[in-house]
């Protein structure tokens, strides 16, 4: 769900920046304080960083203007932490954007605030909600599943909303030119039905892997 520049205004950008640059520095504030308490969490943040890249460079291609992929929020939120997982895959879209070009520099923003600061606490918000009553699998594949949905559905409403606000006197749009009708469909169904069943596959997979294993590595056993 990588953004190219072009398809949103400057003042959606800058707006949609805004707010992610508000909700990394909190993330940055909160993690310094987690680092200070558990300093093995440093090179965990390389390694999230590196698995959230991975994950998000198999894209597919989604009418108007953007792709779908998996992007691994849900899994880092429920491993590391939602703070951590937000400044990760904040670190993993600056990497694609500036050195692959998957996703533009002026919707950088646009693109953190989408995936690195809605994802991983919407995510962690149901996981912990489903964990506190005894069913922590059943929070893994529905914040998992429902927090990239809820990213898509937002950049699709932000792309339909271009040629609404945005456009020349005779109405030819300055940017996005699909409405609403065609990028929230775009988005919702292409990760309803194939990107967030994967989403959901993956982080249940990793997650029943980690608590077999090492279920001390968890953010909420941590």
């Amino acid at each position: 769900m990588d953004i190219p520049d072009n398809y949103l205004s400057p003042e959606t950008c800058a707006v949609l920046a805004a707010g992610a640059l508000a909700v990394v520095g909190y993330s940055v504030r909160k993690v310094k304080v987690e680092l200070s308490e558990k300093s093995e969490l440093t090179p965990m943040l390389g390694i999230a960083s590196s698995l959230s890249f991975l994950i998000m460079m198999f894209n597919v291609p989604v009418p108007g203007g953007t792709t779908a992929h998996a992007v691994g929020g849900t899994l880092l939120a429920i491993l590391i932490g939602p703070y951590a997982a937000c400044l990760s895959i904040t670190v993993a879209l600056i990497l694609q954007s500036f050195l692959f070009a998957d996703g533009g520099i002026i919707a950088l923003g646009a693109n953190v605030f989408n995936m690195a600061c809605v994802m991983p606490f919407v995510g962690y918000a149901i996981y912990r909600f489903f964990a506190k009553r005894h069913h922590s699998d059943l929070g893994v594949i529905l914040g998992s599943y429902i927090g990239i949905n809820v990213s898509a559905l937002l950049v699709g409403v932000e792309l339909g909303l271009q040629p609404v606000l945005f456009h020349t006197a005779s109405g030819q749009a300055l940017y996005n030119p699909y409405p609403l009708s065609i990028t929230v469909p775009a988005m919702t169904l292409t990760h309803l039905l194939f990107a967030g069943p994967i989403e959901a596959f993956f982080t249940y997979v990793i997650y029943r892997f980690v608590k077999r294993v090492t279920p001390n590595e968890l953010y909420e056993n941590a």
